[in-house]
């Protein structure tokens, strides 16, 4: 069963709240606690987890980096990238 997006928005946020200031959580990480180990289980939630994640950006909940600084972009960014705290 897929997570909600309230599911993931709360997953997201307490994992990036857990990890604290100036520490950041990889997107895979919060796909694999609400999908499991198996990557059948958290691969396909890891386009949901970034549609998450850019909303929560855009109010202003958390920070979505790239080679560690944020992006510009939220709706415009490509590669790898990684959650935190704003800042």
């Amino acid at each position: 069963m897929i997570p909600d997006d309230y599911e993931i928005e709360l997953t997201l946020v307490r994992l990036v709240e857990e990890r604290g200031a100036d520490k950041t959580v990889c997107p895979s990480e919060v796909a694999r606690a609400l999908g499991g180990p198996h990557p059948d289980g958290w691969g396909p939630l890891m386009q949901p987890v970034r549609r998450q994640a850019v909303r929560l950006m855009k109010a202003g909940r958390i920070a979505i980096l790239r080679k560690g600084k944020v992006v510009d972009d939220p709706d415009d960014f490509r590669g790898i990238y990684r959650l935190s705290l704003p800042r």
